[in-house]
């Protein structure tokens, strides 16, 4: 928890606020290809990419 509330305070403190959006949707990403790599919507996923 403590990663996130540095990594809040160093966004807002430099005013790069317009990365958390870019941070989210990747560990989004990340996330549901970690989650869907051994199920039957893999091949599904991996033709978006």
């Amino acid at each position: 928890m403590d990663f996130l509330v540095e990594l809040w305070t160093f966004l807002r403190s430099r005013k790069k606020l317009w990365l958390l959006p870019i941070t989210i949707v990747m560990l989004m990403l990340g996330g549901l290809l970690i989650l869907a790599q051994g199920s039957a919507v893999a091949p599904f996923l991996y033709t978006l990419f």
